[in-house]
């Protein structure tokens, strides 16, 4: 189901360029802090299907990306273990300039156009496969602006942010939301069963998904839904772009396409039962790159036309196409708990 193409973003709404500039030395400064790791990195098989061939693609800020060669899963390999992740983001400057500036500058943005409209979705989600629930879980919470949308609508009696990020959950718990500081994997739940849990650009930071997924599996309920959101490695800003693109950064570990969520979901206990790719930002951010000169257009005709030449009368046509044939890189999957 594609987003209201009426909902237009960009990428100032959610990414005030004045506030990029600080935030860039901070970025660096928490590379190289991960980097300062980097002999402690583990090689791992891929994330979506476990199969352990691969082949090299590129190295961007030090770390190495491969595709798997069964799946076509791209994933960083090595990688940084699971207490080197919890110590890079507990002490990280940039998540700290986010929960400071970035998110404040662009909340009433990121509410009206993001999560307005996810909420929504969600609920949507919930009415079409007959699910009258009680308790939502987010995880990975940060700002904690989707649990306040979704607590305004009043259709879940209970609603928990799990947000590891120390700033990011004292933000959550000023806001009155009731959180839970610690990754999903460790959580138990004694005597409560969640409906509905929602992860939205959380999977692909994860040193293991399928652990991830099947934590998420034991706190839902039996025909619970999971609804995830994250960028799709065969996208076309992804595709087009390639190392250049911003969705390949020091953060990302895992970058799955449709199918192959689809089958680690499907490992992990649940049904797949919908999925889209309701991006709206493929065309502008190459397009940027175009003008910026980071990529030339000249010997691709059909782009140069779309995205240059007729960008007014064609561009968010020409987004909407890709929105609604799985072709954008931003990702929904949802899958129900068998």
């Amino acid at each position: 189901m594609a987003e209201q193409k009426s909902n237009i973003i960009s990428e100032e709404d959610i990414r005030p360029e004045y506030l990029k500039a600080d935030q860039a030395g901070l970025l660096a400064s928490d590379i190289k802090m991960l980097l300062s790791y980097k002999k402690k990195f583990v090689k791992v098989a891929c994330p979506a299907c476990e199969n352990g061939s691969s082949r090299k693609m590129f190295t961007k800020y030090g770390l190495q990306y491969v595709k798997c060669e069964k799946c076509g899963t791209v994933y960083v390999n090595p990688r940084p273990t699971p207490e080197i992740l919890e110590k890079y983001y507990s002490a990280s400057k940039n998540y700290e300039y986010w929960n400071n500036y970035i998110f404040p500058a662009s909340e009433s943005a990121r509410r009206e156009k993001i999560f307005k409209p996810r909420v929504k979705k969600l609920v949507e989600f919930c009415k079409r496969y007959g699910l009258r629930p009680k308790t939502l879980l987010e995880v990975g919470a940060g700002f904690g602006t989707f649990c306040e949308e979704a607590a305004r609508v009043k259709f879940f009696r209970r609603i928990i942010a799990v947000e590891p990020t120390p700033g990011l959950a004292d933000t959550c718990r000023k806001k009155g939301i009731e959180v839970i500081e610690k990754p999903v994997e460790k959580i138990k739940l004694k005597g409560l069963s969640v409906d509905v849990v929602a992860s939205f650009e959380v999977i692909e930071h994860l040193f293991y998904p399928s652990g991830f997924l099947r934590s998420c599996a034991s706190l839902l309920s039996t025909g619970g839904l999971i609804i995830l959101t994250c960028p799709n490695v065969k996208g076309f800003d992804v595709d087009v772009l390639g190392k250049l693109s911003a969705t390949f950064d020091n953060e990302h570990l895992n970058y799955f396409h449709p199918e192959s969520l689809s089958r680690l979901l499907e490992r992990s206990g649940f049904d797949v039962v919908d999925i889209a790719t309701p991006g709206r930002l493929d065309a502008e951010l190459v397009r940027k790159a175009a003008l910026g000169g980071k990529i030339d257009l000249s010997g691709r005709p059909f782009l140069k036309r779309v995205l240059l030449d007729r960008w007014d009368e064609a561009g968010r046509s020409f987004q909407d196409f890709l929105a609604d044939n799985l072709l954008s890189s931003h990702m929904w999957i949802v899958g129900r708990k068998k």
